[in-house]
């Protein structure tokens, strides 16, 4: 898995390319952690446009990141979502706590 870290703002996007499964779920976390922390960032948008394949160990990503953004008053938005990763957040009910958004700008724009 590949990122694609950008801060604007106050606000971090994280562009994912790849695959978010357990072979790749802890360094992705470490990685968005460290800037998060780092930087104190408020808001989170992850970009999803590149995601080809995601498990539970993603949904634990997911789930980690945005309790770690709750815990600091701030939020977590997903942006662009593929079919077959979109069916995974709706079966896991991730859709219930997260707010998607078709793009990043759309994303941004809602902040």
């Amino acid at each position: 898995m590949y990122l694609k870290i950008n801060k604007e703002q106050n606000i971090l996007i994280v562009g994912l390319n790849g695959e978010l499964d357990h072979h790749s779920a802890e360094e992705v976390r470490n990685k968005i952690d460290d800037r998060l922390d780092r930087d104190k960032i408020k808001t989170l948008i992850l970009d999803f446009s590149g995601v080809t394949f995601m498990d539970s160990s993603g949904i634990g990503v997911v789930i980690g990141r945005y309790k770690k953004m709750s815990m600091r008053d701030g939020s977590l938005l997903i942006a662009s979502i593929n079919n077959n990763v979109k069916k995974v957040f709706e079966l896991s009910g991730l859709f219930k706590i997260i707010t998607a958004f078709d793009t990043v700008e759309e994303a941004f724009n809602n902040i």
